[in-house]
C-alpha cells in the first residue's frame, strides 16, 4: 500500500458537486480515503479570465502502481466531462492531481511526481498544509510548511463556505 496524496480542482459546473464526486469516485476505484482538506476558493493559475476553482486536498491509500492510479484518475476525469484539447490551464469540471506517492521520485513521458509545481502553487499549498504540513518534500528536502512559508505565488486562497 502506498499513501498518495492529491489534488482536486474544478471551475465548470457545480464545482462542489464535481469535487464531491471526484472524492467518492476515487474512493470506489483507487483506495482508502485517509485525509481531506477544507474546500478553498482559489484564482485560476496560469491564466486570468476564467471562473474562480474550488480546489481540495486528499490523501489515501492505494494498491495502484503511479501510472496504474493515473489511468484511474483520467477515467473519472473523463467520466466527469473533463476534455483535454491539448492546451494547458482551460476550464475544467474537474482536474486531479497527483502530488506525491509516498515518497517516491517517478518520471515518466505521461506522469512526474512529485508534483513538478506543486511548491509553487497556493491552491496546492494551502489545503496541503492543512492535512499534512510535516510531509516531506523528497527532491526538495523540505517539509510542506517550510515550503509554504516560503511560496511567493501572489493569488488568492480563501476557505469556501460549502452548503
Amino acid at each position: 500500500m502506498a499513501v498518495v496524496y492529491l489534488s482536486l480542482g474544478s471551475n465548470l459546473g457545480e464545482r462542489e458537486r464535481m469535487l464531491e464526486t471526484a472524492v467518492g469516485q476515487l474512493a470506489e476505484r483507487a483506495g482508502e480515503m485517509l485525509s481531506r482538506s477544507s474546500v478553498y476558493e482559489t484564482e485560476p493559475w496560469g491564466v486570468a479570465d476564467q471562473p474562480l476553482y474550488l480546489n481540495c486536498v486528499i490523501s489515501m491509500e492505494t494498491r495502484l502502481r503511479p501510472l496504474d492510479l493515473l489511468d484511474e484518475i483520467h477515467a473519472i476525469e473523463q467520466r466527469m466531462g473533463r476534455s483535454r484539447n491539448g492546451k494547458p490551464y482551460q476550464p475544467r469540471t474537474i482536474d486531479i492531481d497527483i502530488l506525491f506517492y509516498d515518497q517516491l521520485v517517478f518520471r515518466s513521458l505521461q506522469l512526474t511526481i512529485p508534483h513538478p509545481l506543486l511548491h509553487r502553487r497556493s491552491f496546492i499549498l494551502v489545503p496541503l498544509m492543512e492535512i499534512a504540513p510535516e510531509l516531506m518534500h523528497p527532491l526538495l528536502n523540505r517539509p510542506v510548511k517550510a515550503l509554504y512559508a516560503e511560496n511567493q505565488d501572489p493569488l488568492t486562497v480563501r476557505k469556501y463556505n460549502t452548503k
